[in-house]
């Protein structure tokens, strides 16, 4: 008798843990990437007009390889995959990649305590080996994007280089039915604490890293963290690499402190992947005047983000008008999207809403050159000047 309950509590707990295999992964993804304004969208004609005249359309932030969604697959979940990139017509999306994050995390303090991304990783039957090592859950999401490309059937590539984006731009001219996107990484606690696993990570095809995300690390502080300091020693170290490799550093999350020492030790333009703006929406998460104005002194960019923490709004216009602050003070050549698509937020819309955004810009008076310029202009110009050459 014994021996037969054993037996069938033995199968019930096999029959639940194929079902958490299964099931698990896609219900949470559908569960923490969501929109406020659900598609179909429509916009007035002359928004639409404008939307479908742009030549090159580009966002600097989104975490959708985190969650081993079939990006070559269409769903009616979470912010994008490459069908609705395509029907969106986005030309270059950052696929920025996270390897942990502690559990209950928030805006205020956070440490590094707790883990939530290796659970993840366990129910979604990733490498063992990425269990344990957060340098190897990197490399699980970049082998991730190549193999997208791969099984694309030239539909999508990743760009590494100037040659590369050159060479697609040039594809683009007779083919816009294509769309590419880039490697990034949000925190670089990713490194495992190892100088070395810069060059393993850029050699897996990582063009942009950012020092933090929720937690203070080996390298710096986060806005997120404890102690609120700056860039660290090792820190120094590693940004000194990057750019010697034309590697983008990207200060979203970082401490006001953390970004100071960046910005006085760069010798390269550096980006705000995705960020709101204190003068629309004050709040740890955002940037005050003078490191807006610190990011466009080195010829960077400011991706502005479309969630509500980060512009106190959950609309397209929310967004529109820190786009339009941020260009009134630093300049509208360094504006550029940072969606932070499938991040865990609620989105305003997916993908393929973006001529929404353009809608609202044009209703705050930006002119047709400007909105071009933000929608992905900047982007492309930033990336052929700052992308390594080969």
């Amino acid at each position: 008798m014994l021996k037969k309950i054993l037996l069938i509590a033995g199968s019930i707990i096999i029959i639940l843990l194929i079902a958490a295999l299964l099931l698990g992964p896609g219900m949470i993804d559908r569960s923490m990437n969501t929109v406020t304004l659900p598609p179909p969208y429509t916009v007035s004609p002359r928004a639409q007009q404008l939307y479908d005249s742009l030549e090159f359309i580009a966002d600097l932030h989104s975490d959708a390889l985190l969650w081993k969604r079939n990006l070559l697959e269409r769903h009616d979940y979470g912010s994008e995959d490459i069908p609705r990139m395509l029907q969106a017509r986005l030309a270059l999306q950052a696929f920025t990649i996270v390897t942990k994050t502690p559990r209950g995390i928030n805006f205020d303090k956070n440490t590094d305590e707790t883990d939530q991304i290796r659970l993840l990783y366990m129910l979604q039957a990733r490498p063992i080996g990425s269990w344990f090592s957060l340098t190897e859950r990197a490399l699980v999401q970049c082998r991730a994007l190549f193999e997208f490309a791969r099984e694309s059937n030239g539909a999508f590539r990743v760009i590494r280089s100037q040659k590369d984006l050159r060479a697609y731009l040039r594809e683009r001219e007779s083919n816009k039915n294509i769309t590419a996107g880039f490697l990034g990484i949000e925190g670089m606690h990713a490194l495992d604490g190892e100088l070395e696993n810069v060059d393993v990570l850029y050699n897996a095809g990582v063009r942009m890293m950012a020092p933090v995300h929720f937690f203070d690390n080996k390298v710096g502080c986060s806005a997120h963290g404890v102690s609120h300091g700056g860039l660290t020693d090792f820190g120094a170290q590693v940004i000194r690499r990057m750019q010697e490799k034309n590697m983008i550093v990207d200060i979203a999350h970082s401490s006001e402190k953390l970004i100071d020492d960046i910005l006085r030790i760069t010798t390269k333009p550096v980006i705000t992947s995705h960020t709101g703006v204190k003068g629309t929406c004050d709040n740890v998460r955002n940037l005050s005047d003078k490191h807006l104005k610190g990011i466009a002194a080195t010829g960077g960019l400011i991706g502005i983000a479309f969630f509500k923490q980060a512009v106190c709004g959950t609309t397209a216009k929310s967004t529109a008008e820190a786009i339009r602050y941020t260009a009134d003070l630093v300049g509208i050549e360094h504006v550029a999207l940072g969606s932070d698509f499938d991040g865990a937020i609620q989105a305003h819309f997916d993908v393929t809403g973006l001529p929404l955004l353009v809608e609202e810009l044009l209703n705050l008076g930006m002119s047709p050159q400007d909105i071009a310029l933000v929608m992905g202009e900047n982007v492309k110009r930033f990336m052929l000047d700052n992308l390594p050459e080969e």
